[in-house]
């Protein structure tokens, strides 16, 4: 059953103008913050405020903002300013954006709305995955070609982007190359290596439209970059994707990690089946997921070949792989 909508009344107390407009920030961007991320409507007179939403939510929404009051409160002095990374840690505290996969309710949030038509998880593993990635705020997604890791991940950054839960989106991908030497391709180094970033530039103009992506990197709210771009980087209020992560070395996965700023959402995708590091040279994703499988906030969605959702031979030819990869892993220990 889909969770009952409740309306809940309350005041914030004690009665602040200053305080008031502190929580609400400027133009209640606060609140409308809060309303995006978990799906309540929030309004208020003066410190009358009514909340409209599920039950559980709303009770949160209460606590979160009672909080949210109580750290404008003037400290020697200064004004308690609340600022977007409170909001953001407020909100995380409280364990609101977990979702339950039984719920229908839960199924429908896993539609994507972009520009150009709604976007439907093709199977259980897809539905699961984009849930992943509206509650948590690092995702990984890991398995074989064609199960839609990058499209869907790209898909809920244009989203986000689109419902102003991010101010930016950044798209990365180490730039290794997959068993054939290019040589000494022309142009700067941005030019070098585009073509490794072409399948996420593919992605975006579908969802988008060629111009309007056009547009948004030229303004900087869409970054497409090779990996070493990221060093030394903070990044808040965006949605970052890291693609291709199999190629990562351990210290890049640990410095592509540690840039996640307030605020923001990564998925990091790959296919540990298909990692092109020089041989001895151990990837950043597979030790990532034995030393990030029991951190909270962090989840793991792992695709099988029967999650492939592109032409039905290529399922075959992933299973055919694994099945060899099998007999002759056995015949090894043999």
């Amino acid at each position: 059953m889909s969770p009952q909508t409740e309306t809940l009344e309350f005041d914030i107390e004690p009665t602040d103008l200053r305080r008031l407009s502190d929580l609400c920030g400027p133009f209640d961007e606060n609140l409308k913050h809060i309303e995006r991320r978990l799906g309540v409507e929030i309004t208020h007179r003066g410190h009358n405020f009514r909340l409209i939403g599920p039950g559980d939510t709303v009770a949160a929404v209460q606590n979160i903002l009672r909080d949210l009051y109580v750290e404008t409160a003037t400290v020697k002095g200064q004004a308690g300013t609340i600022e977007p990374q409170q909001v953001h840690l407020a909100i995380q505290q409280a364990k609101v954006l977990e979702q339950d996969s039984s719920d229908p309710a839960a199924e429908k949030m896993t539609h994507i709305k972009t520009k150009r038509g709604l976007i439907k998880p093709r199977n259980h593993s897809q539905a699961g995955y984009v849930r992943a990635i509206l509650a948590h705020d690092v995702n990984f997604g890991i398995g074989p070609a064609g199960t839609g890791k990058t499209y869907l991940a790209v898909a809920c950054a244009v989203d986000a982007l689109e419902r102003q839960e991010v101010r930016r989106i950044l798209l990365t991908r180490p730039a290794v190359e997959a068993g054939e030497k290019l040589g000494f391709l022309p142009g700067d180094l941005a030019q070098k290596v585009d073509p490794y970033l072409r399948p996420l530039y593919d992605a975006l103009f579908e969802m988008l439209g060629f111009e309007k992506v056009e547009k948004l990197i030229e303004r900087n709210v869409i970054e497409v970059a090779p990996l070493a771009y990221m060093r030394g980087r903070t990044l808040n209020d965006a949605f970052i994707i890291l693609d291709e992560s199999q190629n990562t070395t351990m210290e890049q996965m640990k410095m592509f990690l540690t840039r996640i700023g307030f605020n923001s959402r990564a998925v990091i995708t790959g296919d540990i089946t298909q990692i092109d590091l020089p041989r001895g040279q151990r990837s950043g994703l597979r030790h990532a997921i034995e030393v990030l499988s029991k951190v909270e906030a962090i989840s793991f969605t792992f695709f099988q070949a029967g999650d492939v959702v592109r032409h039905p031979v290529v399922q075959r030819i992933v299973e055919a792989y694994d099945d060899f990869d099998s007999k002759k892993s056995h015949a090894d220990r043999d």
